[in-house]
């Protein structure tokens, strides 16, 4: 019988804000660190004493002080940020080998004038700006509430105010999802603006009113549905194409060929969450097809261990994925990882569609594929 190790630790912080920030309100971030770790961690005046198994304690050890040096940052994260901090030191296989919560939550994209600041909150959303930093064309593909859009926007919008670019571009395909535009009453956009509402929504977290009027008005900022696209050119643009997989194959063509000189975008979608009608192949996953190995375009995926919103809706998106598996399996007669299967190369593309797309993050353009990382912290899709 193998006696596991027992390692013991004591540090002291000089800083009491920032231990307080690190401990936060009763000690419940400690407490957080101490469940997510597995070690035991207690807290006396202005020493934490560690104790636990080898490696959990070493988890521990690590993620108390690294947070400790956040928070003399002035960069303190939240509870829920915690757990992921933590989660990315075990080596979870999300995670890049030998990450540090510094390396990956340290980088601020936006700091709005009221809220927290706009960051990356995990590795692979860390990956995922610093992919939309290196390429001018990046694909985005995973379950909602993995960051893909409000990332992309606060990159946008980040972009603008550096002056790197002059105009956003924002848009998205006007589907219905089970509502008939027509039944809509009002004009054109009046119809169409309640699928723009979500863009508009995030626009309002990231800029000021007065100044996000101003750029409304004169063009600087952009949200139209996917079809006034057509016959543009859009140079010194950062345009972001949301609900991708909305789009059919003649759509997505014709958006990636608006691309201008000086021009950067980001196309986000789920491509188990088409409402297109069905036997009509998404145009995400038919450029997902034709883009991989092309230099200068880049695919990240997300996986439901990235969803950064309640908890519920990452189990929720499992137990969906895992039903439609099975339908798909029992209708067709194939294994749902077979080559026809829901996650294989020649899966479906209907509303009912299997989990195609599920498991690590693809990077093309020479990137090394990765899992995707822990949970980052904003998504508003």
């Amino acid at each position: 019988m193998t006696t596991k190790s027992i390692r013991r630790e004591k540090l002291s912080f000089d800083n009491p804000e920032a231990l307080q920030a690190l401990c936060g309100s009763n000690n419940a971030r400690l407490k957080l660190i101490e469940r997510t770790a597995g070690a035991q961690v207690h807290l006396r005046g202005n020493e934490v004493t560690i104790e636990g198994e080898d490696a959990a304690a070493l988890t521990a050890k690590q993620a108390v002080e690294q947070l400790y040096d956040l928070a003399l940052a002035g960069k303190a994260l939240s509870s829920d940020d915690v757990v992921r901090a933590v989660k990315l030191l075990q080596g979870d296989g999300n995670g890049a080998p030998g990450a540090t919560i510094q390396g990956v939550f340290g980088e601020t994209i936006l700091t709005p004038r009221a809220g927290r600041p706009i960051a990356p909150k995990g590795a692979a959303q860390k990956h995922y700006v610093d992919l939309v930093r290196g390429n001018d064309i990046v694909f985005a593909v995973g379950p909602a509430g993995t960051g893909k859009t409000y990332l992309a926007m606060a990159f946008a919008v980040r972009s603008l105010l550096d002056k790197q670019v002059r105009r956003i571009i924002l848009t998205r395909p006007a589907v219905e999802a089970g509502e008939r535009l027509g039944f809509l009453p009002g004009t054109l956009e009046e119809k169409v603006d309640p699928y723009l509402r979500p863009l508009y929504d995030a626009l309002h977290d990231m800029i000021d009113a007065d100044k996000l009027e101003r750029f409304m008005a004169d063009g600087t900022v952009e949200v139209a549905p996917l079809a006034f696209m057509r016959g543009r050119t859009l140079n010194d643009s950062f345009i972001v194409l949301d609900e991708a997989q909305n789009t059919t194959p003649e759509q997505m063509k014709m958006f990636l060929t608006r691309m201008g000189f000086g021009s950067k975008a980001v196309v986000t979608g789920d491509i188990t969450q088409t409402d297109l009608p069905r036997g009509q192949k998404s145009g995400l996953r038919d450029a997902l097809e034709l883009v991989e190995g092309i230099r200068g375009i880049a695919t990240v995926q997300f996986t439901d261990q990235d969803v950064v919103r309640h908890p519920l809706v990452a189990a929720l998106i499992r137990a969906y994925d895992r039903r439609d598996r099975a339908r798909f399996e029992a209708r067709e007669g194939v294994s749902p990882n077979g080559p026809n299967g829901p996650n294989g190369p020649n899966g479906p593309n209907d509303n009912n569609g299997g989990a195609g797309g599920a498991g690590g993050e693809h990077v093309t353009a020479g990137e090394p594929g990765r899992a995707g990382g822990p949970p980052g912290d904003q998504d508003k899709e």
